[in-house]
């Protein structure tokens, strides 16, 4: 893609809108940025793009702004239905987002890894197997670091490893990773597909572009999963928990076994793995599958995973009070992810639930509310939505964080479990998932010392 004198503008100022801005200038593009935020808003944005020559448009989106561009990137939580995407298309304008602007530039072999719930820690584990194996690897996405920063980092025999959302699948073109995963696929975001068939098919899209020397790796166990087989050209390798596979990762007594193409290899025990929950389980599988598709050595596999930790957010054990362990599962923003955590403990659970809604059916959640938890806290707009649909425990209306930590601090006994697993997203109350733990283990740490000062 030649970028040198081409106008682009840059729709959206997160992360990844910034990152493709200070790219994109670099590289020789006249370049504006355009968001609705205010000027206020965005006032730790702006600075550094004015001072590199970019023009920032605030407050919303000028018609005439989006005329006569040779290039629109946009940033993945602008909707691609949003009106002024579809007048710049109708105008034959081309619009991609950021992922598929720095795989145009990025040299070597990409790992894509996408699902409703794991991605960051899957991806955060195979760019620990493939860093043990003695690859270069740099890893990105939407884990946090924006893709198209890594390019200028990337060599040719560098492994690109990223976490990619549906909202980024839906604008790419060209994108074609040497692995594509899908680890699952349950309802999410369908404030923004609108339908379970629309949010599947922009999954899908991870496959679009490869080919047959490429591979898919699909989750086994995952019947949406199992119906996507058809739709890639690439050499598709499976992972289970629970059956045997012809080809990929699986567990049997125990054992994780990984089938090539030629032979079968014992690569550790189930038991070894560190992390809580059989999903962990499945995640730890597809990290195998992608090491032993990139040629790591199944020593140097078992090593990473021995020494794996859990990402933050995700299932996070934060602290223990007057025998009540805390857990900070933020990360947890739809029913799917909620029952998994739910499924990690067996039983004496204080869950914080609550937040943006997504379009969410949280009766899902009733059977282990029965079997497993003592009481639920709900917080954010999503609350009334909630209190409506669940049913088994004793319901607390909490209205905020701070409010539900601490009411379930002073309910909860010895060797129960407080966790926040809000099956919501976090944008009504917070900045982001990550805000939103942070802001849950301040509480907690706080109660900590607190408890230490009065014992």
């Amino acid at each position: 893609m030649e970028l040198k004198g081409k106008r682009v503008l840059v729709v959206g100022l997160g992360k990844s809108g910034v990152a493709s801005a200070l790219f994109l200038k670099k590289n020789g593009a006249r370049v504006t940025v355009s968001d609705t935020k205010t000027e206020d808003e965005l006032r730790a944005e702006i600075p550094l793009l004015l001072d590199q020559g970019v023009a920032v448009e605030t407050g919303g989106h000028g018609e005439r702004t989006f005329r006569g561009q040779d290039l629109i990137v946009v940033s993945p939580g602008v909707p691609v239905d949003a009106p002024p995407l579809l007048q710049a298309r109708a105008l034959g304008e081309n619009v991609i987002g950021e992922i598929e602007l720095a795989s145009q530039f990025i040299p070597g072999p990409i790992v894509a890894i996408t699902g409703s719930n794991g991605k960051t820690t899957t991806t955060t584990l195979v760019g620990e197997i493939l860093t043990a194996a003695g690859f270069p690897t740099l890893v990105g996405g939407n884990i946090g670091t924006p893709a198209i920063s890594l390019v200028e980092r990337a060599q040719a025999g560098t492994f690109i490893v990223l976490e990619v959302s549906s909202f980024q699948l839906e604008t790419i073109q060209t994108f074609c990773p040497k692995i594509a995963v899908i680890l699952n696929i349950t309802p999410d975001h369908l404030d923004r597909h609108r339908t379970f068939q629309a949010y599947t098919d922009a999954k899908a899209r991870i496959f679009e572009k490869q080919g047959t020397s490429d591979f898919a790796v699909l989750n086994a166990d995952d019947p949406t999963c199992i119906n996507l087989e058809n739709r890639t050209r690439a050499q598709v390798y499976w992972f289970s928990r629970k059956k045997e596979v012809n080809r990929g990762a699986y567990v049997e007594e125990g054992r994780i076994f990984f089938r090539g193409a030629k032979r079968r290899e014992e690569i550790m025990l189930a038991s070894e793995i560190p992390l809580k929950g059989a999903h962990n389980l499945e995640n730890v599988l597809a990290g195998i599958c992608c090491g032993m598709l990139m040629s790591a050595s199944r020593q140097k596999i078992r090593s990473a995973v021995q020494r794996f930790k859990a990402v933050e957010h995700r299932l996070e054990f934060v602290a223990k009070v007057r025998g009540v362990e805390y857990y900070n599962d933020s990360k947890a923003t739809n029913v799917d992810a909620t029952i998994k955590a739910l499924e990690s403990f067996p039983a004496n659970i204080h869950l914080i639930l609550g937040g943006k809604d997504k379009g969410s059916d949280y009766t899902a959640l009733n059977e282990l509310l029965r079997a497993r938890v003592k009481r639920v806290y709900t917080i954010g707009t999503a609350a009334d939505k909630i209190e409506a649909q669940i049913r088994g425990t004793e319901v607390v209306h909490a209205e905020t964080l701070d409010n539900a930590v601490r009411r379930a601090c002073a309910i909860a006994e010895p060797g129960d479990i407080v966790l926040l697993a809000p099956a919501c997203a976090s944008f009504d109350q917070f900045q982001s998932y990550e805000h939103r733990g942070r802001v849950f283990k301040e509480i907690v740490h706080a109660m900590s010392e607190h408890a230490l000062e009065t014992a």
